[in-house]
């Protein structure tokens, strides 16, 4: 009689590779992840950034050589990309930071500091952007 009953559990399991398009992930795991992006963009470019650095700080000459080589658009776009990254891995660090001493720690908070950490990393890469292409 008890098997009669019994109702089958629904089973869950891990999405697959397949399913990650439809899957809506929360607002803290995309800031999280591009966290991880942001970090490795920052480690894998580190020679660009050691090459301009060498360029500027060698000479007078070499200063506006690199001021040349800055102006190519392409370059101002690994630029950009760059800022992003330092500017998204900073917030998002100071974000864990908070997470880790247990301010906004519930499931809202994490979503606040989530906007915010986009929100303000979004708008210092757009006055970045604004200064490089000449805006201002």
């Amino acid at each position: 009689m008890s098997e009669a009953v019994k109702k089958e559990r629904p089973q869950f399991r891990n999405i697959h590779i397949t399913q990650i398009v439809r899957y809506r992930m929360p607002l803290a795991a995309i800031v999280s992840i591009l966290h991880r992006v942001s970090g490795a963009l920052i480690f894998l470019l580190l020679p660009f950034i050691l090459f301009l650095l060498d360029k500027s700080l060698t000479s007078e000459i070499s200063f506006d050589y690199f001021k040349g080589f800055l102006s190519l658009w392409f370059v101002k776009l690994v630029v950009l990309a760059l800022s992003w990254g330092y500017l998204h891995h900073f917030c998002a660090g100071i974000r864990h930071l908070l997470l880790d001493v247990h301010v906004a720690g519930t499931k809202e908070g994490a979503r606040k500091t989530a906007v915010a950490t986009l929100g303000v990393s979004l708008f210092l890469t757009a006055l970045v952007a604004l200064k490089l292409f000449g805006a201002f």
